[in-house]
């Protein structure tokens, strides 16, 4: 997370206020590195101050009086910077003055300015790879190492797409506000998109050894819930029930953490999962997120997907699952937001609602393999379906194309026992 070690009070205080100090500073001085550079300047004095006089009443205010200071003294050191000089100098007026004699600014004068940033980061303008990065780095105080690892590209790589990012913030002249109300829906769609994004590549991983990057599932959902706070807090703004249907799905899918590996990190399907190890507190949070969205009367492809995870969690077995159910919100869901991985979705739910044939003719009348030839799961999920039908060759097949094309460690060793054990049944 951060780039440096502390107890777990500090380290969690500091996580919990990276976001909000950053946005404010961002708003102060118009400038994202220097807010950067202050910034972890502050949480090192951080580290050397709380550990002997405790945490502040405000630490977000305390981290923010320090970062300006530095800002300051940083900037008086460069003459040159006169353009950077009267722009801190405006902030710091609209900022009211820095006493020396204190510590803590007034909690009143220090506004949230996260969901300015939240959507500063995610700007249509910028590409869907750097929106995700910047993100993470300044709302969930992930250094660019870490990121780059979750991502698993190279270091240099990732250090380009930050570096481009803010560089086309700044030559773009990218507006550092929350959008109209007219604009707000477009927006914030793409917002709950790269915060989707970031869960999905936690939850199952697209590469690499590990099954689940559970760092990157936690910032998503302390993200979702960030923005759902500071939305509910901004006066002017309507309730929007995808962003409580987007959280709802994170809860949802995230309770099954536990369950889904065994005690040797092996893969465990759904049908198959320990469902005492589901997160009971998760679903009941989740659930309530969906059932307030739904209230609204507004559903959306997120509320839709939490619906489908809410009836797997409602299900006491695995035979209890309501699959006609969830195939008929799989049709609604390919009606509002059709893609290829929807379509294998709802060919596999109607299969296992209506029989593998079913699920086996509709996957050849949509012809998914022309889109999702390179996608292991679709030949993982025409497999599975293959041997329900009792076609032992036809799955062995399948389940061999799929193990070719997987590149996640865990996954790979759950097909190559899965094509094992169909080729013992031939």
């Amino acid at each position: 997370m951060l780039p440096f070690q502390a107890n777990d009070a500090i380290e969690q205080t500091l996580r919990a206020e990276h976001g909000r100090v950053l946005g404010s500073l961002i708003a102060m001085l118009d400038d994202f590195d220097l807010a950067e550079d202050v910034l972890q300047d502050a949480l090192l004095t951080a580290l050397e101050r709380w550990p002997v006089d405790g945490l502040p009443r405000n630490p977000a205010a305390w981290l923010t009086t320090v970062a300006r200071r530095k800002a300051i003294d940083r900037l008086r050191r460069d003459q040159a910077q006169q353009r950077q000089q009267a722009t801190l100098a405006a902030g710091m007026e609209r900022a009211g003055p820095v006493r020396p004699d204190e510590d803590v600014v007034d909690e009143h004068t220090f506004p949230d300015e996260r969901l300015k940033l939240i959507f500063t980061c995610c700007h249509p303008a910028l590409a869907p790879e750097a929106q995700i990065a910047l993100t993470l780095r300044t709302l969930g105080g992930l250094g660019t190492a870490e990121i780059a690892h979750a991502f698993l590209v190279p270091l240099p790589t990732m250090n380009q797409r930050l570096t481009r990012a803010k560089t086309k913030i700044r030559q773009a002249g990218i507006p550092y506000q929350v959008p109209s109300l007219e604009r707000l829906p477009e927006r914030l769609d793409t917002v709950l998109q790269v915060l989707y994004l970031i869960f999905n590549e936690g939850y199952t991983a697209s590469t690499g050894d590990d099954l689940i990057r559970q760092a990157l599932c936690s910032e998503a959902i302390h993200l979702g819930r960030v923005l759902l706070a500071l939305l509910e807090a901004s006066p002017g703004l309507p309730r929007y029930p995808e962003a409580e249907g987007l959280l709802g799905l994170m809860l949802l899918h995230d309770a099954r953490r536990a369950a889904r590996a065994d005690g040797r990190g092996e893969l465990v399907l759904l049908e198959d999962q320990d469902r005492a190890r589901w997160d009971k507190s998760e679903i009941e949070a989740g659930l309530a997120l969906l059932d307030g969205a739904l209230a609204l009367r507004q559903p959306g492809p997120f509320q839709i997907q939490a619906a489908i995870s809410a009836l797997h969690a409602q299900a006491t077995t695995a035979a209890d699952t309501d699959w006609q159910e969830i195939a008929a919100l799989y049709c609604e869901l390919a009606r509002r937001a059709p893609s290829p991985v929807v379509e294998l979705n709802r060919a596999v739910a109607l299969g296992l609602a209506h029989g593998p044939l079913v699920g086996l003719m509709e996957l050849d009348q949509l012809k998914l393999e022309d889109s999702l030839g390179d996608y292991h799961w679709f030949h993982a999920a025409r497999a599975d379906l293959l041997r329900r039908a009792g076609y032992g060759p036809q799955a062995r097949d399948a389940y061999s194309r799929a193990l070719a094309l997987c590149q996640n460690g865990t996954e790979r060793s759950f097909l190559a026992r899965r094509l094992a054990e169909t080729e013992q049944s031939l």
